[in-house]
């Protein structure tokens, strides 16, 4: 009898692992090697899904941006303005082991984003989402013409904390995080404004 073998289960495995790799090792170790050893295989089960290392990393910079648009249709439909701007503060945050694994991922790509034009294309896709669900999270807050500057402000303290995190992990717990974002939300306050 034939063993069943869920291809897009088994995809998405490869995906997370490589993300964890690429987190881990940084780009200049991302190898198919490096994730099929994380997995525990042979890299011809690696290589079955994903004959090279840009084949995979399109593959796993397309699951995080589509991981990415679930999310914010989610944070998206919080009714509460107040409770969707702390929820969307905190999506961004990499408050535990498999967000601060992707953050890690993300920073490598980062410093690598004229090395292979996935990472470009993605990084290029990625900001302004992240700008518009800012965007969307603020609206019922702030005047039009104060939206990008807000949007900023929000973006620097994200990263901040997200830069922090990645190279501080002992320090920034997620209570840290948490209190951290807490305070944040405090000092922007808010008011909801009536248009």
């Amino acid at each position: 009898m034939p063993i069943f073998v869920d291809h897009d289960e088994r995809r998405k495995k490869i995906v997370d692992a490589a993300i964890r790799v690429l987190g881990d090792v940084g780009f200049a170790k991302f190898t198919l090697r490096a994730v099929s050893n994380r997995l525990g295989g042979s890299v011809t089960m690696v290589t079955h899904y994903f004959p090279s290392r840009e084949a995979l990393l399109d593959r796993m910079l397309a699951q995080t941006l589509e991981d990415a648009q679930a999310m914010q249709e989610e944070l998206i439909a919080i009714a509460d303005p107040h409770e969707r701007l702390e929820a969307v503060l905190r999506y961004f945050l990499p408050i535990d082991e498999e967000s601060l694994g992707i953050e890690r991922a993300r920073v490598a790509l980062v410093s690598h984003r004229t090395t292979a034009p996935a990472i470009e294309r993605h990084l290029a896709i990625l900001e302004p989402r992240m700008r518009n669900l800012i965007t969307t999270a603020i609206s019922d807050f702030i005047s039009p013409d104060q939206i990008a500057s807000t949007v900023d402000l929000i973006r620097v303290w994200t990263s901040g904390v997200v830069l922090s995190t990645v190279e501080h992990p002992e320090m920034w717990t997620p209570d840290r995080q948490d209190a951290a974002l807490k305070h944040f939300m405090k000092l922007i306050d808010l008011p909801v404004t009536t248009r």
